[in-house]
């Protein structure tokens, strides 16, 4: 029991060799991790066919609350303005009949409202309002396409930047030089002051 307790030095060290290498290992294992790349046509699909699916797929998760954000704003403005549209529809309708029994404009008016002798000038009001909020539902709905179509090209432009390499040595450098110019007759080759540029990367 006592021999097996008690370990020799060179049997300790023989240990902590071991363990050194397994944890050089794991972590050489873990560095060379190959790194996730997205391919853009996979992506682009994502977005298409699942709203968020691209950014999904990228991993950048960060920008679902902005893309489901702008669908919930679309989605609300489409459903005001339509139920705006159809308030005001039955309400020009009924103030352009000839039917008294029809008068859900009044809902339109301030309680106790008289419009008796002003029917033209409602009638144009009414109409102006129609026409108003079918506009703004059709730019809902031209919106909610636009954010759909936003997420989508978000998406295939990301993967495909994935790959773009951002490089800590790109710089500019600027330094004065000598420019050789054209060969002259009178006085042989010339030379002029100018300023060199010079991109590493």
């Amino acid at each position: 029991m006592d021999s097996i307790s008690r370990l020799s030095p060179e049997d300790s060290a023989r240990i902590a060799t071991v363990s050194d290498s397994i944890l050089t290992a794991t972590i050489d294992a873990s560095l060379h991790r190959e790194k996730f790349v997205p391919d853009p046509i996979r992506a682009m699909w994502l977005g298409l066919v699942f709203p968020g699916g691209g950014q999904i797929y990228n991993h950048k998760y960060w920008k679902l609350p902005i893309i489901y954000g702008g669908f919930l704003g679309c989605v609300y403005a489409l459903t005001w303005n339509n139920q705006m549209l159809h308030d005001y529809s039955q309400a020009y309708l009924d103030i352009m009949d000839s039917d008294p029994n029809t008068k859900s404009y009044e809902k339109m008016l301030p309680i106790g409202y008289d419009i008796s002798g002003r029917e033209e000038r409602f009638k144009n009001i009414f109409k102006h309002k129609k026409n108003f909020f079918r506009r703004n539902r059709d730019l809902s709905i031209f919106a909610f396409a636009g954010v759909y179509l936003l997420a989508v090209i978000d998406a295939y432009v990301d993967a495909e930047l994935s790959t773009f390499d951002i490089s800590t040595d790109l710089s500019l450098h600027v330094e004065p030089t000598f420019i050789q110019t054209s060969p002259s007759k009178a006085f042989g080759r010339e030379s002029a002051a100018g300023v060199k540029f010079t991109l590493s990367y």
